[in-house]
């Protein structure tokens, strides 16, 4: 009786399916927890700042709170001006030094953890995240400019960062010392506080209708205009943390790029190295397969036989964790090395708060 030949055996390779994730996805409730204590810590720096301010205004009457130099982190140009005169002299100016040690602190954040101040700490993208996610809600979805359009709009930003870079590019350390000590100088956050609360017409207009885009556009500000936002993305390039897809795993649902704020193809890419993308981890949190979309540092291999290579996940603990390391840390070494709180004469602050309005920029 013939017998059959023995058939080959066949392996076909599993077809791509909905995989559930094993464990929840906490990226989004950490990166909210972090968004609001950073909320409530800017808002106790302003109300201390404001009734700093307000006392001298009433020339010396009342109670007298200390000055919380942490308020300096909304003077990014005095914190880019003062790196500038550490870099050139080696030395830390006594004028805003709180302000250039966060601005190292946020840039270093940017080098590791890609722009994580954005969506992470920073008051203006949470404000902004806010006013999209209630446009959504609003009017049932969000407008995405077409490309041709977008692209060269996302330019301005950059368009302004050149132009701050270029003017202080220019700048000595001689002139930089003499700018921070003018009277203009001296009180530029006191300056910034006022803006706000003197706020006129035309920028009550101008913000308003920027409040009215971020409603309608995702991130409008952040992603168009900010040139902090800007100077963040350049750094984050550097960054070994990425959004890594693992081809294989994914699906092709396209649930990432659609939760992307930043209107990132994530679905069709290996890595995200674009300077658009804040590490929100939204893609991650949004993705419905197991490990197919991770926030990792670059995988390494894990058995030489096989070739198999292993990715090096940052959990949002773990990111988290970095965050506070980072931004503590700065804060403490400033303190400890007495570079932390701009120490000048009351008597100073007695003659210029009260007419900080009244003192011009010294180039004007």
């Amino acid at each position: 009786m013939a017998t059959q030949p023995a058939q080959p055996l066949q392996f076909q390779k599993p077809k791509k399916s909905f995989i559930r994730r094993f464990a929840p996805d906490h990226s989004q409730r950490a990166r909210h927890i972090v968004q609001g204590l950073f909320l409530l810590l800017n808002g106790w720096l302003g109300l201390q700042f404001y009734l700093w301010t307000r006392y001298f205004e009433r020339g010396g009457t009342g109670f007298l709170v200390s000055r919380p130099a942490g308020v300096e982190g909304w003077l990014p140009i005095a914190g880019l001006m003062n790196t500038k005169y550490l870099l050139l002299t080696g030395h830390v100016l006594q004028i805003h030094p709180a302000a250039m040690f966060l601005f190292i602190g946020f840039m270093l954040m940017s080098l590791l953890m890609k722009k994580a101040f954005c969506s992470w700490l920073c008051p203006v993208g949470t404000f902004s995240e806010f006013l999209w996610k209630f446009g959504r809600r609003i009017f049932g979805r969000n407008l995405r400019l077409p490309r041709w359009f977008d692209i060269p709009l996302r330019g301005l930003k950059y368009v302004l960062l050149g132009l701050f870079v270029a003017v202080i590019g220019v700048m000595s350390a001689a002139a930089l010392e003499d700018f921070m000590a003018t009277p203009y100088g001296l009180v530029a956050d006191v300056k910034m506080l006022n803006f706000f609360r003197d706020i006129g017409l035309t920028a009550a207009i101008v913000i308003g209708l920027l409040m009215l885009l971020s409603a309608l556009v995702q991130n409008f500000w952040c992603r168009y205009l900010c040139p902090y936002g800007a100077l963040m993305g350049i750094a984050s390039l550097l960054s070994p943390v990425k959004i890594r897809r693992d081809k294989d795993a994914c699906i092709d649902c396209g649930k990432c790029a659609k939760a992307c704020p930043a209107g990132i193809q994530v679905d069709k890419l290996v890595q995200i190295r674009t300077v658009e993308c804040t590490g929100c981890m939204e893609c991650v949190a949004a993705c419905s397969t197991q490990d197919a979309l991770q926030f990792a540092l670059p995988p390494r291999r894990a058995d030489t036989l096989t070739e198999r290579w292993r990715r090096r996940v940052i959990t949002p603990l773990a990111f988290c964790a970095v965050l506070a390391y980072i931004f503590f840390g700065v804060v403490l070494f400033a303190r400890a090395t007495n570079h932390w709180q701009t120490n000048l004469p009351q008597s100073i602050y007695m003659q210029l708060v009260p007419r900080a309005n009244q003192l011009t920029h010294p180039g004007m």
